[in-house]
């Protein structure tokens, strides 16, 4: 059967959107193609606000049968942090039937070329785009994300890094040419002639492991990566956030038939609860690359165990600030303040320790205590967080149980500076909802290590007493060596502390922001241009993205011929 989708087509569909983005990764400029405002989608098939509220609504109580070889049961279970039960159900694979089926479509998809697998994954990114909204509740009742944020990072935010990915993923497959002329001279005799052929080759099937938090922002990267380099890709989303995923297998499975291709090439592995199939999965030897991000524990264990794949890992890390000087304390403590309050803290990249002299800082407001510092910083996120509906909008709910118990434990390990307290969701009563707690703790005292120096995941952060700015730096430096880090950052008016702070992150390979004091924030980066992670400190094995998240997920092989 002829290709609904021909290459032809959706070569000049989306040629122009790779050559932008291809563009875009050059000069690390602002771009993208995927509009952040709700009010953009309506038109041109997309759905909008309400369509996409109704499809989703649609959703709950029903069974996703994506068509998969091997479906031998039936899983559900996923209960929103917001309080009310999805009830959607999705195929459990035996896998001894669906991982061959997926390996069986790969030698077409290799053999269509990168431009080809290129363009059918932009077209996959489209149709994922145009139903933003819907997409964006899925997120937001499986990770707890307030809806603009998950219609932002679960969305465009997403798509952004999975377009990216493809760009990567192109631009190193063409680095090779496809052929060549080779000729040696040979003085009198006859040169030596060979037609060489170079093809990208595929690794195997890629297991992408998706995380509770943001399921389609870390899981795109991984699954577009290894999509775009030829390999089938198997998504085993995490039990609490399978509908994201779920939705984008089978968005892909629709584009591949329609163009041609194996459905299979992208497949769903749903787990009964308690079932833990990932450990199974990663060791299987047809499982060639793997994507994961999550704890620390279980990124060692991938690490060490999985042998036969090519591992990325995005783990724990203990995210710092240096709080020097400023010549905006307001814009400071504002920037700070939202920093610790999106999405409950309940992400990688979101500040947790504050080293802050204890002699105080100088600002524009003149000089101000450690006490007065963390004073005003809990005033800050006290102000940003004091109407409900503001604060819910900021806050979302506490994804699982483990992070509301680690909030209420902080506050027995030092000094609160700001306690949490518990705020109503009106339209959701089952969220739980908590806003975040700032503790002082001693960095002198080694009572005070123990926590300062290990990831607390969620809406908790620390102000640390330090005895001077060197200490602070080198407080800084041991943290992402032994812990690693997504972010640091720092606030000085002391070019001398600047040079210093931006060496150790440098030596260390830790991604620095400075003086971030207007609407940038330190847990926020930005596709085409920002990298997420650096792949050079324990917080992470990979950046996204970069050449080397894509280059070694294929290989290419030479064919020589005598001419």
């Amino acid at each position: 059967m002829a290709a609904e989708l021909p290459p032809t087509e959706l070569i000049a569909k989306h040629r122009p959107t790779l050559d932008q983005a291809l563009e875009a990764i050059r000069t690390r400029a602002y771009w993208s193609p995927h509009p952040e405002h709700p009010k953009a989608y309506g038109e041109h098939g997309s759905l909008d606000m309400a369509a996409g509220k109704a499809a989703f609504d649609g959703l709950l109580g029903t069974r996703l049968d994506l068509g998969q070889p091997g479906t031998d049961d039936w899983v559900d279970g996923e209960v929103s942090p917001y309080g009310i039960e999805l009830g959607v159900s999705y195929p459990h694979a035996d896998l001894d039937v669906l991982l061959p089926a997926m390996r069986a479509g790969q030698r077409a998809w290799r053999d269509a070329g990168a431009e080809v697998r290129a363009v059918v994954c932009l077209e996959i990114l489209k149709r994922i785009s145009d139903r933003t909204h819907e997409f964006a509740h899925a997120v937001m009742h499986t990770s707890g994300q307030a809806f603009m944020m998950a219609f932002q990072a679960g969305g465009p935010h997403a798509q952004d890094r999975g377009l990216e990915a493809v760009a990567y993923a192109y631009a190193e497959q063409v680095r090779t040419p496809g052929t060549a002329e080779w000729s040696k001279p040979q003085g009198k005799r006859e040169p030596l002639a060979l037609a060489k052929t170079f093809t990208p080759v595929p690794r195997g099937i890629g297991l992408v492991i998706g995380c509770n938090t943001f399921p389609t922002w870390n899981g795109y990267p991984g699954l577009f990566a290894s999509l775009a380099t030829g390999n089938a890709v198997l998504v085993k989303p995490h039990p609490r956030a399978v509908l994201p995923l779920a939705l984008t297998v089978s968005v892909a499975r629709d584009v591949l038939r329609e163009a041609g291709f194996d459905a299979n090439l992208v497949a769903l592995a749903a787990e009964r609860p308690g079932e833990g199939i990932a450990k199974t999965l990663a060791t299987r030897p047809e499982i060639r690359i793997i994507d994961y991000t999550g704890s620390t524990s279980f990124g060692d264990w991938l690490e060490a165990n999985a042998r036969q794949a090519q591992v990325y890992t995005e783990k724990a890390g203990v995210n710092t600030v240096i709080v020097h000087s400023t010549d905006d304390y307001r814009g400071m403590l504002s920037n700070l303040a939202f920093s610790l309050s999106l999405y409950s803290g309940q992400m990688c990249t979101t500040p947790q320790n504050l080293l802050i002299p204890r002699d105080g800082i100088d600002t524009d407001q003149g000089p101000k205590t450690f006490d007065e510092v963390t004073a005003d910083l809990a005033r800050a996120v006290d102000g940003l967080l004091g109407d409900d509906a503001r604060a819910n909008a900021l806050l979302g709910a506490i994804v699982n149980p483990d992070v509301k118990a680690r909030l209420e434990a902080a506050a027995g390990l030092g000094e609160v500076a700001l306690a949490s307290r518990e705020v109503a969701n009106s339209e959701f009563p089952g969220a739980v909802v908590r806003t975040p707690v700032i503790v002082k703790l001693d960095g002198a005292k080694p009572d005070a290590e123990a926590a300062y120096m290990s990831e607390c995941f969620g809406p908790v952060s620390f102000a640390v007493a330090v005895d001077s700015v060197t200490d602070a730096v080198e407080l800084l430096r041991r943290t992402v060596r032994e812990k690693g880090a997504m972010t640091v950052g720092a606030y000085t008016t002391d070019a001398e502390v600047e040079r210093s702070v931006e060496e150790v992150c440098l030596e260390e390979a830790a991604q620095l922001s400075l003086n971030l004091t207007g609407g940038v924030y330190v847990n926020q980066t930005a596709a085409f241009s920002d990298f997420h992670g650096s792949g050079g400190n324990p917080a992470a094995n990979a950046a996204l993205c970069d050449g080397a998240f894509v280059a070694n997920r294929f290989r290419v092989v030479e064919v020589r011929r005598q001419a």
